[in-house]
């Protein structure tokens, strides 16, 4: 096979430092838009970007080349430094760790939905709420006492 082809699309999700509401709506879009640049930049495309004021949903198209856990360095990292830089929010910071899982082409449409209606499901479901059930719904093997 003379070509390479891959569809490698992760729901990436990460909180706030100890889940503090410190993503504001006032600045919370131009967050997502500076995110999105920072998966762009790295030769990935964002899908779906959304979130509530302690934690955020990324639906990203990442190459093969790409580790995840660098992926996820990054987009912390410059985040958190334009939140302090442009923002002047200079307690801001995320929390350790991260959650990713691999999104199929045939769940992308889905995964987009339950990523921009994240305000209307938090109008039900508390973060520690949703974290466990995409935790077990994934099969993902955890130990609670390690989650908050």
């Amino acid at each position: 096979m003379p070509s390479t082809y891959t569809s490698l699309y992760y729901h990436l999700v990460f909180s706030t430092k100890e889940r503090a509401p410190f993503i504001h709506p006032s600045w919370q879009e131009r967050l997502h838009g500076y995110l999105g640049g920072i998966v762009r930049d790295l030769g990935g495309i964002p899908t779906e970007i959304n979130g509530v004021r302690d934690h955020v949903h990324l639906l990203v198209s990442l190459k093969p080349t790409h580790a995840v856990s660098d992926v996820l360095r990054q987009l912390k990292t410059g985040s958190s430094e334009w939140v302090h830089n442009e923002i002047k929010q200079h307690e801001f910071s995320w929390q350790d760790g991260y959650s990713a899982f691999t999104v199929s082409p045939t769940q992308i449409s889905g995964v987009r939905k339950y990523i921009r209606t994240q305000a209307d499901h938090h109008k039900k479901k508390t973060f520690k709420e949703e974290y466990l059930e995409l935790l077990k719904k994934s099969g993902v093997a955890f130990d609670e006492k390690y989650l908050w």
